[in-house]
């Protein structure tokens, strides 16, 4: 049996800091020492907790597509890889042509009628593994997070799902899963988190917290509706020409004109040595929805106002 890998980095994701990692250890590197724990508490899809795997490790992320994710790179459970790479080859090979979820909503939009047949049919089965107990969480979430990636290669978007490109042919898309370069023997004490941030951050200790929330209006939660909607499979109606499901549960009050107050409320409330922000602010040269909702001196003013330990600020304009 022969599979592909794919690593943490191979997904398109907004605000993704894969390419700033080597800034941002060096960083902590050189002004962060001797610390146990890393807290990414807005966590994506994990790129920079993937850089501190040698530390215990608490990943959080609102949306249950990302922490299914972190389960998958970051859990300390492990795997059966012989297991997982037949299943995926059996996945890959599968010729299905079945009326399911994801055809009945989805066809010919962002995937063909066949690629969303193959979803639906593997999405299910993922499911029935795991009420069988034929896989456990680990590899629950890796199979998902395989899915989502083979999904993410292909999908006829820009790179997010707020629309898709109408007259496009999609009879050449091909729905390849790969299998996850995820470490095995990570440290026992990780944990994988999908909380609100700012009720996570009154609840856990940390060495270093990493802050990167979502500074300007674009809810994520609409750039990713049919990623979450794969990962969740709680099969919700869907609604308009781009085929979202109800998100109100999912909106984050950093893409309002409350995230000052939201950062505030975060700052004051963590219980760490080490806070280190990573701040983008398209400074008016985008458009309204790209510039932050949170300037420069609110958040320092917030940090300043904590007091007591070391902050870093991480300002990074484009």
């Amino acid at each position: 049996m022969e599979v592909q890998y794919t690593k943490i980095n191979n997904r398109r994701y907004l605000g993704n800091k894969y390419k700033l990692l080597p800034f941002i250890t060096g960083v902590v590197k050189e002004n962060c020492p001797d610390f146990d724990v890393f807290t990414d508490i807005f966590a994506g899809t994990g790129a920079v907790s993937s850089a501190f795997t040698d530390k215990q490790l608490n990943t959080n992320d609102i949306l249950f597509s990302n922490y299914i994710s972190n389960t998958a790179w970051f859990s300390p459970e492990d795997y059966d890889t012989t297991k997982l790479v037949r299943l995926i080859c059996d996945y890959n090979s599968l010729d299905c042509n079945e009326e399911n979820y994801m055809t009945e909503n989805f066809s010919d939009t962002y995937f063909s009628r066949q690629v969303c047949s193959k979803i639906g049919h593997i999405r299910q089965d993922i499911e029935n593994k795991k009420v069988s107990k034929e896989i456990n969480s680990r590899e629950y979430a890796i199979l998902i997070t395989s899915l989502l990636y083979a999904m993410d290669r292909i999908a006829n978007t820009c790179g997010h799902y707020d629309a898709y490109r109408k007259n496009i042919d999609l009879s050449e898309q091909v729905l390849e899963m790969r299998m996850l370069a995820a470490q095995k023997g990570l440290n026992q004490k990780n944990h994988c988190y999908n909380e609100d941030s700012n009720e996570l951050a009154k609840n856990i200790k940390s060495g270093l917290v990493y802050l990167d929330p979502p500074y300007n209006s674009r809810q994520y939660c609409d750039a990713y509706h049919l990623v979450e909607n794969v990962a969740r499979w709680q099969k919700p109606e869907v609604f308009g020409v781009a085929r979202k499901m109800d998100r109100t549960a999912l909106k984050s009050d950093y893409c309002t004109r409350s995230a000052p107050k939201a950062f505030d409320d975060l700052i004051s409330n963590l219980d760490a040595q080490y806070i280190l922000v990573s701040y983008n602010n398209m400074e008016n040269k985008g458009n309204d929805r790209s510039n932050a909702r949170i300037s420069d001196k609110e958040i320092l003013d917030s940090l300043n106002a904590r007091g007591g330990n070391l902050y870093f600020l991480l300002t990074r304009r484009f």
